[in-house]
């Protein structure tokens, strides 16, 4: 039975509801709900123009109501006062296909009537910069290698400390937070749990890194690269899939003995061929787990200060191996290298079940498994693609990609692909400063 939202509020003091929805850019747009209206906005949603945010909708559209799920409401750790609750996006009494959390909910029903229940665990990784945005906030944060570096985390232990704190208060068991390998980078690590709750976690993270560093005096940014010649921020995902949701899960349905290279490094049939959909898809994949102009500056990096970017740009996959896009580090998952920071927390996961789908339908093969240092002897591999070299590539993969299109739901793809296509002309339309620097004089 879901939770009476008014009834929540009066036996925990909350005086305000945050009733959050995530739009196709990830923007997380909300209203903030006194406590003695949340009765009514339980029933009806929050009314919204969906002009107004990034979604492909007309100032002639009726209003959208964002109708939240009580089950995934969280008090916030720092103002006990007000409560976040993610919602799902309706208008007129139907869901509105293209909202994120909708396409999420539905390829979730779609995969548990074939017995399948996706679990992920994400690594968010973000930097700590100046409230302007422009350097690092850490002055003495200079190490050629920072990865792991013992000071500046102390120098920052505020800040990262309190994040934890809250996490652990939350319930979501987090395990380990370091500096990460860029200058200003951090990473902070909680259990995995199934794809609609590590969304709602992911979109919730966010808020919360970005509001305790303001608080603290910094920026907190998920930005794909935000610093030139510096590791970027990538979101690996970590994925199983299992015979039930939640407690009740008892089999991995990707543990097993398979055949061939996959079943060496652990991974059963119906995890083979889970892999072959999402190396099948990974071009066109792009367009979700790396979504902006920004992304394609970490994917195809050159050569950080540290020595490594960290960042795939070849469609390959490996046992062991941070090199390569996919990695299976131990039997019964995997690990998807491809996202970065920017991806919205509900189409990482939405996308990696539709490619999932896609293959285990299919009986997709992922291919050879590579055990080479892609770093040093990716020119070595024959055959496999390369990740687009930018959005407007990435886009157009998309689009090719009808299998994919469709498991993701036409009205979503068709949105998505108007309104990053939109962006793209913006970009492009844009007159920078390296055009007036290099061809002033031409």
């Amino acid at each position: 039975m879901a939770i009476d939202l008014a009834k929540f509020a009066e036996e925990n003091g909350v005086k305000y509801f945050m009733i959050s929805f995530t739009d196709l850019f990830g923007g997380q747009r909300a209203k903030l709900v006194p406590a003695r209206a949340i009765a009514d906005m339980q029933e009806d949603g929050a009314g919204f123009a969906g002009f107004a945010t990034w979604l492909d909708l007309t100032p002639a559209h009726p209003d959208m109501l964002a109708v939240p799920d009580p089950d995934a409401v969280i008090i916030l750790p720092w103002n006990k006062e007000i409560a976040w609750v993610p919602a799902d996006c309706v208008m007129e009494g139907k869901p509105v296909e293209q909202a994120p959390r909708n396409v999420l909910r539905r390829l979730i029903a779609e995969a548990a009537e074939e017995g399948m229940h996706v679990k992920t665990g994400i690594e968010a990784e973000f930097f700590l910069l100046t409230p302007n945005g422009k350097q690092i906030s850490d002055e003495f944060d200079t190490a050629e290698k920072p990865c792991y570096d013992q000071q500046a985390m102390m120098r920052r232990i505020d800040v990262i400390r309190e994040i934890s704190d809250y996490m652990l208060e939350l319930g979501w068991n987090p395990y380990q937070n370091d500096h990460e390998d860029a200058n200003g980078q951090w990473e902070m690590n909680w259990d995995y749990d199934d794809a609609l709750k590590t969304a709602d976690k992911h979109s919730f993270f966010k808020f919360m890194a970005k509001s305790v560093a303001e608080k603290h005096g910094y920026r907190a940014t998920f930005m794909p690269k935000p610093v030139e010649g510096l590791t970027g921020n990538g979101c690996h995902a970590h994925i199983s899939v299992w015979d039930a949701p939640g407690a009740d899960s008892k089999v991995n349905v990707f543990a097993g003995e398979g055949e061939g290279q996959t079943g060496e490094v652990g991974l059963s049939e119906r995890g083979k061929h889970f892999l072959g959909g999402i190396m099948k898809h990974a071009s066109a994949l792009a367009a979700i787990t790396n979504p902006t102009v920004n992304s394609y500056k970490r994917i195809n990096a050159p050569r950080t200060t540290s020595g490594a970017t960290w960042a795939p740009n070849t469609v390959t996959w490996t046992g062991n191996n941070r090199t390569h896009m996919v990695r299976v580090p131990g039997p019964g998952r995997f690990e998807l290298r491809l996202p970065d920071g920017a991806v919205n927390p509900y189409l990482l996961q939405a996308v990696i079940i539709a490619a999932g789908l896609s293959g285990i339908r299919s009986k997709a093969d992922p291919g050879k498994r590579h055990d080479i240092d892609m770093y040093a002897e990716g020119h070595k591999v024959r055959g496999a693609p390369k990740l687009p070299l930018n959005m407007l590539d990435a886009l157009r993969e998309y689009d090719k990609d009808k299998g994919l299109k469709a498991v993701m739901g036409e009205e979503f793809s068709s949105a998505y692909l108007k309104m990053k296509m939109q962006e793209w002309n913006s970009f492009v339309s844009h007159f920078s400063r390296w055009e007036r620097e290099n061809t002033l004089d031409i």
